[in-house]
């Protein structure tokens, strides 16, 4: 099996991952810095802690109810939608799988599945 996490290429103690619940990459912030996980070091069968939370949109700690989302924008402009969705990702990644928490916004929150490999797209 190959990598599925990848050192970030710029920043030194960050770690990327896809995400196959949001179709996103997710990055971490590992040793020093603002809030960091710990890891087992591990590129194949990596174990983060704690939790990984990625929100975006009105799912965002920063939005304001009642403010512009993705999803308004989306909706009062259907023949033009955007690439961008308002999304909560909430997983623990143990062992090589991520389980999905049940306050993800995606159709895979309540299940495990194994993280993919890592494929670099260019």
């Amino acid at each position: 099996m190959s990598a599925v996490i990848k050192t970030h290429p710029v920043v030194a103690g960050w770690l990327m991952f896809r995400c196959p619940g949001c179709n996103d990459i997710h990055t971490i912030v590992v040793g020093d810095g603002p809030a960091p996980h710990s890891w087992n070091g591990d590129m194949v069968r990596p174990t983060f802690a704690p939790s990984v939370l990625c929100t975006s949109g009105h799912y965002s700690n920063l939005h304001k109810p009642g403010a512009w989302c993705w999803c308004t924008y989306d909706a009062e402009h259907p023949d033009d939608p955007l690439k961008f969705r308002c999304e909560r990702c909430h997983s623990f990644v143990r062992d090589g799988q991520i389980q999905f928490l049940d306050d993800c916004s995606h159709p895979l929150k309540n299940q495990t599945v194994p993280l993919p490999e890592w494929v670099d797209v260019d």
